[in-house]
């Protein structure tokens, strides 16, 4: 089990260029969702507005804080990014899911108002991240090493 577990976190080789861009993408988008997911973390079982049009229980607000927070400080680390990438999938493809599906919103709003749009982005980033991996320059390839 542990086994096939390492072989999972094992990152797929990249070139260094690639592995560059990994590593800034990871720490943009990582610092980002550390920003968003710091003030869920504070209220994790509650910070979902009452007067949401949509009840979500308690122990999926947490989740998503948790994937938001945990997630964005494992992906600036380059630590366990399969698994960060996939909590961060799961929460985005919900906040896309309630953007599109439910509340109706559009792509781009013209006007600054809800829009489904960096929830798509940040889902296709994370996407990206379970594909391909963090990059040499991660902790994840100093610990496990790189797949062969």
């Amino acid at each position: 089990m542990i086994k096939k577990l390492k072989c999972i976190l094992r990152p797929v080789p990249q070139p260094a260029f690639a592995s560059t861009a990994l590593l800034l993408l990871r720490l943009i988008v990582g610092a980002a969702f550390v920003l968003h997911g710091w003030g869920k973390i504070q209220t994790p079982f509650s910070w979902m507005p009452a007067e949401a049009p949509v009840h979500i229980p308690g122990f999926f607000q947490f989740l998503a804080a948790l994937s938001e927070f945990g997630g964005g400080i494992a992906l600036v680390l380059g630590l366990l990014t399969p698994l960060a990438s996939f909590g961060l999938i799961c929460t985005m493809g919900v906040a896309v899911y309630f953007h599109a599906i439910v509340n109706k919103d559009p792509f781009v709003s013209n006007t600054g108002g809800m829009a489904y749009e960096s929830a798509l982005v940040y889902l296709s980033i994370f996407i990206l991240f379970l594909a391909f991996g963090p990059g040499k320059f991660s902790l994840d390839t100093k610990v496990f090493g790189e797949r062969r």
